[in-house]
């Protein structure tokens, strides 16, 4: 926990009251691409013959898993929307409050 001002704020806020946002979908649709780029890579580039697995079909199964992971990330990433907003109060009396106030779409629950 950082101290800003007397208020314990969680680390991951900057001093300037700004959230970064971290999503799990960044991180499904960049391994999306990259089975793509593999797959396409094993597929259009190896020219190398393997008695015991054809890596041709290997390369089209992992574009095609590729695929369903971009998609599902992007799927995942729209229902999830979340809007945060930090507001800095000064009150003279009391000292410095920090209001959050976050929303959530419907289809999101919250545990």
């Amino acid at each position: 926990m950082d101290d800003v001002k007397g208020v314990a704020v969680p680390a991951s806020i900057g001093h300037d009251g700004h959230i970064p946002a971290v999503r799990s979908g960044v991180m499904g649709i960049g391994t999306g691409i990259v089975l793509f780029v593999i797959g396409a890579i094993l597929v259009f580039a190896v020219n190398v013959e393997v008695e015991w697995v054809n890596l041709d079909m290997v390369g089209y199964i992992l574009m095609g898993a590729g695929v369903v992971v971009f998609l599902i990330a992007i799927i995942l990433m729209v229902r999830r929307r979340t809007t945060q907003s930090v507001t800095h109060t000064t009150d003279p009396a009391v000292g410095e409050r920090v209001t959050r106030t976050e929303t959530s779409t419907p289809d999101d629950p919250r545990v």
